[in-house]
């Protein structure tokens, strides 16, 4: 079953066009990854799917609805970490997911869902107490109290220590054990390796390569997907 499908996707901002023509598809229950350099597009992309930013040109249908028609009903559906994701530095860890689960009409039971993720010793903890790892935990966690089918993920891991790395890419994979299918921003190729069933890399705002990492590195004629990735996109606009 297809999950995303976007054909010809373009949007600008003034005189710039981050995205110009994009098209892919995500397949329901895939971790999908998308990678390219800074000022690739790859975040316009995902706002753009997930009904934040409206589309100036092409086709879109997330889970069935256009996210330009149908926002509402995709913002019920969906969840989503994004790059610039915050909160107040003095909101505590039950208080922020009781807070978005409240967004939603039939959102999951944000204590299960604090106790699932790990966070139920932290409930109590102010938002500002926090260290990267826990912080993102508790992203994903604010992504997940709404029970969606699709999760976006924008370069969760940047700024991760190894082990706290390490223990979000778990997290990840529990995701899709649960059914959830998953679209992240990475400019990692090691967490794109480890964790992508398929990826786009897009660069000067259109789809360069698409793929599994193996067939992308085999696209790249590289040893590696880092090589590959660095090959597949010599000469895009950073």
């Amino acid at each position: 079953m297809t999950v995303i499908e976007i054909e010809g996707l373009r949007k600008s901002y003034g005189s710039k066009t981050p995205v110009e023509d994009v098209s892919l598809s995500v397949e329901k229950g895939e971790i999908f990854g998308i990678a390219g350099p800074n000022g690739a597009g790859k975040t316009t992309v995902v706002e753009c799917a997930s009904g934040l930013r409206d589309r100036d040109g092409g086709t879109l249908r997330v889970l069935g609805l256009d996210p330009r028609t149908d926002r509402r009903k995709l913002l019920q559906r969906i969840g989503a970490q994004l790059q610039e994701a915050a909160l107040p530095d003095s909101i505590k860890v039950g208080e922020a997911l009781a807070m978005y689960a409240s967004l939603y009409d039939k959102p999951a039971d944000w204590r299960a869902v604090m106790e699932e993720w790990g966070l139920s010793d932290k409930r109590r903890a102010r938002f500002a107490s926090l260290s990267g790892g826990w912080k993102q935990r508790l992203f994903i966690a604010l992504a997940l109290v709404g029970d969606p089918e699709l999760v976006f993920l924008d370069e969760l891991t940047t700024g991760l220590d190894p082990s706290a790395r390490r223990t979000t890419w778990g997290l990840i994979r529990k995701l899709r054990e649960r059914g959830v299918t998953v679209v992240m921003v990475t400019h990692f190729m090691d967490e794109a390796e480890a964790l992508c069933d398929r990826m786009a890399i897009i660069g000067q705002g259109r789809v360069l390569a698409l793929g599994t990492p193996r067939e992308l590195t085999e696209q790249g004629r590289s040893d590696s997907l880092d090589e590959a990735y660095f090959a597949l996109t010599e000469g895009a606009v950073a």
